[in-house]
């Protein structure tokens, strides 16, 4: 039950968040949203009370999303999402046990730890690149790392690593292209 999540839409049907079942319970006692659909095999029982986890829930008050609400955060699955699970040298896609992430231009020579900077890497070319640039060693980039933004980036990154359930389809995909890992 833990990994099941609902998607928070805006009061004008935009996808907004994912948020836990457990947050999105809360939400629904607090009376900030409505149901719009629900897990048909999950439900929550207590003494005297049986509901259905919410798989959808819409915001009874608009909120205006802050610029910041649009930045995919920066992390090592994060990473491998924005290059789809493929070495950036090598081409090759690999599951993330087996993928690293490199600095273009290597820390040693002032390379910072930013999206514009860190791609995913095989370990066999993170060895073979080592403290150097990639044309010093004769890699070339698939392409130019930079960093996502926008809403639709955000819902990708957090869609890539599972199966969104059918109930959020109607409301992420009119414009959203999600890869399934």
């Amino acid at each position: 039950m833990d990994s099941t999540c609902a998607l928070i839409l805006n009061a004008t049907y935009e996808p907004i968040q994912i948020v836990s079942w457990k947050r999105a319970i809360r939400m629904l006692f607090q009376e900030k949203v409505e149901v719009v659909a629900e897990y048909e095999d999950r439900v929550i029982r207590s003494i005297s009370v049986t509901i259905r986890v919410p798989s959808v829930l819409r915001l009874l008050q608009y909120v205006n999303v802050k610029h910041y609400h649009h930045q995919v955060k920066f992390t090592r699955a994060n990473i491998y999402a924005r290059d789809q699970h493929r070495c950036q040298y090598c081409g090759r896609r690999f599951a993330p046990i087996d993928l690293t992430y490199d600095h273009v231009l290597p820390v040693a020579r002032g390379g910072r730890k930013t999206w514009e900077n860190i791609v995913t890497c095989c370990r066999e070319c993170n060895r073979k690149k080592g403290d150097h640039t990639p044309e010093e060693v004769g890699l070339k980039l698939l392409r130019a790392p930079k960093a996502p933004s926008g809403f639709p980036h955000k819902m990708h990154f957090l869609l890539s690593r599972t199966k969104p359930p059918d109930s959020w389809k109607s409301y992420i995909f009119w414009n959203v292209q999600v890869s399934v890992s």
